[in-house]
């Protein structure tokens, strides 16, 4: 087997997207290329291999050529990082890799491929690049990488026969008429893929070809041959692989005889290709974490009593789909110091032993995603109760940018590898069911132990980054809280969506006809095919962007568009109106619960890298709420009982308070201790004028400013958001950090803080790490800027809403309210209360968001009531 290192390496990091690993080590390409090289060492089996590597820019083809090869982009500086990995991964592989100065990594193939075949040897070449396809012989294949990096092409001579009707000799002469724009190989202008096989067929090689040039068709045709005549013998040459390169390596000393274990684990463990780790056979492993496949002894109960829950215990509930709130709880992973125990579902949720231990607060439990464990058991009439770390929110806190929430996933992230993928125990997509038996009482009891084991190890971790206060006081206790919310879910009137969706497909009707009157015909507006050809034939309005297929019809072309003709407003609003429908009212409907008649979203608590909550099943942190049409949808969410109203409280410029109070900004603090309109205040300080000449235009432009530097904006993005050109942003950005040095400073200071550590916080020590912060790519680098400013805002203002939540579960528990938390949405808390209680909500809602964390400026909380969610807004 010879490989193509330079190619596959391309290949996988363009195939793939920028990963990298803990340190900022970009790692894409080295990560494609071992899953291609475990994928054909399992499939082929070979008895010899080679990875051949282009030796530097210059070659003998630039002899005949100097532009060989010249319209290449420079390597970009994250691939060439990589490399030298690449190299380290071949060396634990214990596969020879070669190169050859003057030559190209194809001649060292092809002369191998040569040599080999002459010997008796079958030969597999594997390469992103189809000038190898010409090496292809009876006992040559040549595999080339197409989607992805693993999904292989065999090119054989027969293959090569079907796809193009030439011989693998003839691809040779088909590059020299069509040239290859890759490498520079110019061929004959004009000449494409088409034409040069039609010529082929009929003369066979490019020499014949000259020689008969009277005998070709079509007299432009005819012409460019004679005028290009050197250059298509020259591409020809350039495209022709040497199989007689003066190599110093023999077949001999290719002999393949599988690789070490323990180095290539110390590898990937260093470039964190977790997955993979488990796929490596043997080699050594830390002690005090378990390797993967050791027995785990373990016990599966027949008959529950007492004895069995005694101390501290590490308690797996296993549901397997991922809707729990509809999904069975499967069965049970116990583990503690006395062993590892399954205890099955039926048993155990009949078991008043199991119940009277689950309610015991007092019973320590170590669990995997509480919440999910809470609700699933709740639905089951047992209140999970005593749970003192969970494993899922530690591996969180400690790096949110590993969101994964796959058992084995987290485990191996933190180098406990004994607990096989969930995928593998049970399947994936249609094939997916739950396993029985052994395979499931191991499968369960592992998990449990994994979670026992990892108790001490990762809380100390939690202790080093000072984070032992935002696990206990913030985001375990969060976690009850949002089970009873998800629990206790959201009534929604079906009814009202049902009226809804009639009304928005009159109202879509209406503005299809309206759009065909203006088109002139009638077309499938959905269809971007049809749509181009209706605004840019048809009508006549300028090309913005084409693709691979024909007109661009995006939503940001269009917007561009829309001075143009009064069509692309309506085709605007068409495709919102139509979001709306399918998206959320069709898909609210959808996930109406049958037996309660409520949404039961579920929270993410730990998917987020800022520390935000989101929502699945339904989602509803993105109702679109710009038009009107959006905002009525709210209309749905109604309380649950008689005479009981919707109230709803929002954090009033959360963002820019906590700006303020961690810029130390003397202005800003001072504007919102005085409560004045900030964007107001802002407009006044950067254009230098008095409370009364702000313009609404000055006011719109300060807003955009203000809410820009929150999210690290640039002089390109606030342009793009305020219909200026670039030169004016920039000024306009300078101005307002001149006018609130605090505010600069705090920008210039966090970067570098970043770039030290490798990580920024939030006021309540959560972390994120931005490991691009020191990438010399500017694009990734500046990406990494923004969020390093971003993120102690965004974070902070989290932390804030999310300690309010926890304050105001106590406050309504002490007051003795019937008044329920329902939802959280980005800044704004929801509740369900009986109506004679929303005075004392009135007094006490505002007072908890309000002093959730004393800050150098004063937080402020609006609310609002009514019959149903929209009505409080």
């Amino acid at each position: 087997m010879l490989i193509d290192g330079n190619s596959v390496a391309y290949r996988a990091f363009f195939a793939l997207p920028l990963l990298h690993n803990e340190k900022g080590v970009f790692t894409n390409a080295v990560y494609g290329f071992t899953t291609m090289l475990m994928k054909v060492l399992e499939e082929e089996k070979p008895t010899h291999i080679l990875v051949a590597f282009d030796a530097g820019k210059t070659t003998f083809r630039h002899e005949t050529f100097k532009e060989y090869k010249g319209g290449r982009q420079k390597t970009p500086p994250e691939l060439s990082e990589q490399f030298p990995y690449l190299r380290e991964l071949l060396d634990a592989y214990g596969i020879k890799r070669y190169e050859l100065e003057n030559y190209e990594a194809d001649d060292i193939i092809g002369t191998l491929a040569v040599q080999a075949e002459k010997d008796g040897y079958e030969v597999k070449v594997i390469s992103g690049d189809k000038d190898l396809t010409q090496l292809s012989t009876e006992h040559v294949t040549v595999g080339i990488t197409r989607k992805g990096i693993t999904d292989i092409e065999n090119y054989t001579p027969e293959h090569i026969r079907e796809k193009y009707g030439l011989t693998p000799e003839q691809i040779i002469d088909m590059k020299g008429l069509m040239g290859d724009a890759s490498d520079n190989i110019p061929g004959v202008p004009g000449v494409g893929e088409k034409t040069a096989i039609k010529l082929l067929k009929e003369f066979h090689t490019v020499e014949q070809l000259l020689e008969s040039i009277d005998k070709v068709s079509g007299p432009k045709l005819k012409e460019r041959l004679t005028e290009f005549k050197d250059q298509a013998l020259m591409s020809k040459e350039l495209a022709t692989i040497s199989v007689q390169v003066p190599l110093d390596v023999k077949l001999d000393e290719l002999v393949y005889e599988g690789y070490d274990p323990a180095e290539l684990r110390s590898l990937f463990k260093d470039l964190e290709f977790n997955s993979l780790l488990e796929k490596l056979e043997g080699g050594e492993e830390d002690t005090d974490r378990m390797q993967e496949n050791e027995t785990v002894e373990f016990q599966t109960v027949q008959e529950i009593d007492d004895h069995l829950f005694t101390g501290e215990m590490a308690l797996y509930v296993e549901i397997i789909d991922d809707n729990y709130h509809t999904s069975p709880i499967i069965g049970f992973g116990l583990s503690s110091k006395k062993g590892n125990v399954f205890l099955p579902a039926e048993l155990a949720l009949q078991s008043e032993a199991f119940k009277q231990w689950a309610e015991d607060d007092k019973m320590k439990k170590w669990v995997y995603d509480g919440k999910r464990s809470i609700v699933s058991l709740k639905r089951q009439g047992i209140e999970l109760k005593g749970i003192d770390f969970d494993l899922l929110l530690v591996s969180y806190l400690l790096n949110p940018s590993e969101s994964t929430t796959d058992f084995a996933g987290v485990a191996r992230r933190h180098n406990y590898r004994n607990v096989q993928t969930d995928e593998a125990v049970y399947g994936k997509g249609a094939k997916k069911k739950a396993a029985t038996g052994d395979v499931l009482a191991e499968h369960l009891a592992k998990k449990a132990l994994a979670i026992a084991s990892l108790y001490k190890p990762l809380l100390k971790e939690l202790e080093k980054n000072e984070m032992l206060n935002l696990f206990y006081d913030l985001e375990l206790p969060l976690s009850f809280i949002l089970a009873e919310m998800e629990y206790t879910g959201v009534k929604v009137d079906t009814g009202r969506l049902e009226e809804m969706k009639a009304e928005m497909a009159e109202r879509l009707d209406q503005i299809e006809n309206k759009i065909y009157e203006m088109a002139g015909e009638k077309f499938n507006i959905n269809s971007p095919k049809q749509l181009g050809v209706i605004l840019f034939e048809k009508l006549g309005l300028p090309v913005i962007k084409k693709t691979k297929t024909g007109y661009s019809t995006a939503a940001d072309v269009l917007e561009k568009l829309a001075p143009e003709h009064e069509i692309i407003e309506e085709i605007l609003h068409y495709r919102q109106l139509g979001k709306l429908q399918s998206t959320y009212i069709e898909g609210l409907l959808k996930v109406v619960h049958k037996d309660t008649r409520k949404v039961h979203t579920r929270f993410n608590q730990a998917l987020t890298q800022t520390g935000r909550l989101s929502s699945t099943d339904p989602n509803l942190q993105n109702i679109p709420i710009r038009l009107e049409e959006g905002r009525k949808i709210r209309q749905a969410f109604i309380p649950s009982q008689e005479g009981w109203v919707m109230f709803a409280a929002d954090y009033s410029q959360i963002e820019l308070r906590v700006l303020a109070h961690i810029a130390a900004d003397e202005k800003l603090v001072e504007a919102f201790k005085e409560d004045m309109d900030i964007h107001t205040k802002t407009a006044m300080d950067v254009f230098h004028v008095s409370q009364e000449d702000v313009t609404p235009n000055m006011r719109r432009q300060a807003k955009a400013v203000n809410f820009g530097i929150i999210y690290g904006i640039s002089d390109y993005g606030l342009s793009q958001n305020l219909g200026i050109s670039r030169k004016e942003a920039g000024v306009f950005i300078d101005r307002y950090l001149e006018s609130f040095p605090g505010v600069r400073n705090y920008m210039k200071d966090i970067v570098m803080e970043a770039k030290q550590h490798g990580y920024v916080s939030t006021l309540l020590h959560r972390r994120r790490y931005l490991p691009e912060i020191n990438s010399r790519n500017f694009n990734l680098r500046s990406f990494a800027e923004r969020t390093a400013m971003n993120t102690p805002i965004q974070g902070s203002a989290a932390d804030i809403i999310k300690i309010a939540m926890i304050h105001m579960a106590d406050k309504l528990q002490k007051e003795g309210l019937q008044a329920r938390l329902l939802l959280q949405v980005h800044d704004e808390l929801i509740f369900e209360a009986p109506r004679d209680e929303i005075e004392k909500l009135k007094e006490i809602v505002p007072d908890v968001m309000e002093h959730a964390l004393e800050l150098k400026v004063p937080l402020k909380v609006d609310y609002a009531y009514g019959p149903s969610w929209y009505d409080a807004k």
